[in-house]
């Protein structure tokens, strides 16, 4: 099916508009018009994940939402990888199920409908990706679409449950690689720690030069040789409001052409 027929079936089953965009150089990526949407988070949660983990035969996807890590991760393993994604939001997992026919990735995609604590897969994973819900419930105004909440809030798990999931299907020399907002780190430290898992890199990124680092990635597996490596932060835009470049080579590092 292409993608205009794909979005026309999508903008009649959901009864609102649907954008179809690019998503690496090669692959696009359906999303709701004015619903939970791709974002920088997925770019850079991918492309750590890629460079901690740049052999893994298949990758485990929690919370996988509409595609965006998973997806992206997919491609930077190259055309012999798998990916197994676990989305619980329906309206997410419909949209996911488009972004896999939309880019031909059927076989090589094995998509789940239905909650990560749950997940008891018997297969144990050489890389594990998440992206959990950034905010207790009270720390905030909870949207009332029920997609950009799930996205937002912690209504069904937090990153403990992401780490726990995690800590239950990792293979013995995997990572678990998930970002999670700066200003709450430690809450991300204890979850691991609580999970039995081990902090081994840890990367902040800054949005633009002269802010304060918004979110942080990190890696962890089994077992640590000593402290976290932890980078200078990522920069993504300097103080122009230009693609640092560092940024431009992940944009490419996708296959998408920049200047540069």
């Amino acid at each position: 099916m292409t993608w205009d027929a794909l979005r026309a079936e999508l903008e009649a089953e959901l009864g609102e508009p649907v954008t179809i965009d690019a998503l690496t150089g090669g692959w696009s990526i359906a999303q709701r018009a004015k619903g939970h949407r791709h974002s920088i988070d997925d770019v850079l949660t991918a492309h750590f994940a890629l460079q901690v983990a740049p052999g893994a035969a298949t990758v485990l996807d929690l919370g996988t939402g509409i595609g965006g890590v998973g997806l992206l991760v997919l491609w930077g393993l190259g055309p012999e990888a798998t990916l197994v994604a676990i989305e619980a939001q329906p309206i997410s997992h419909r949209l996911l199920l488009a972004n896999i026919a939309g880019n031909a990735l059927a076989a090589r995609v094995e998509p789940h409908l239905g909650d990560l604590r749950q997940l008891a897969d018997v297969r144990r994973f050489p890389l594990i990706t998440g992206s959990p819900p950034y905010f207790p419930v009270d720390a905030g105004i909870v949207p009332a679409d029920s997609q950009k909440a799930h996205a937002r809030f912690e209504l069904r798990g937090d990153v403990r449950d992401y780490a726990r999931a995690a800590a239950r299907h990792l293979a013995d020399d995997g990572a678990f690689v998930f970002c999670f907002p700066s200003p709450q780190r430690a809450r991300a430290v204890a979850a691991v720690a609580e999970a039995g898992l081990a902090l081994t890199r840890i990367r902040e990124v800054i949005p633009r030069a002269t802010l304060r680092p918004l979110f942080t990635l990190f890696a962890c597996r089994r077992h640590a040789g000593g402290p976290p490596d932890e980078a200078p932060p990522l920069v993504v835009r300097d103080e122009a409001g230009q693609l640092t470049g560092e940024m431009q080579a992940v944009r490419r590092s996708f296959g998408f052409a920049v200047p540069g």
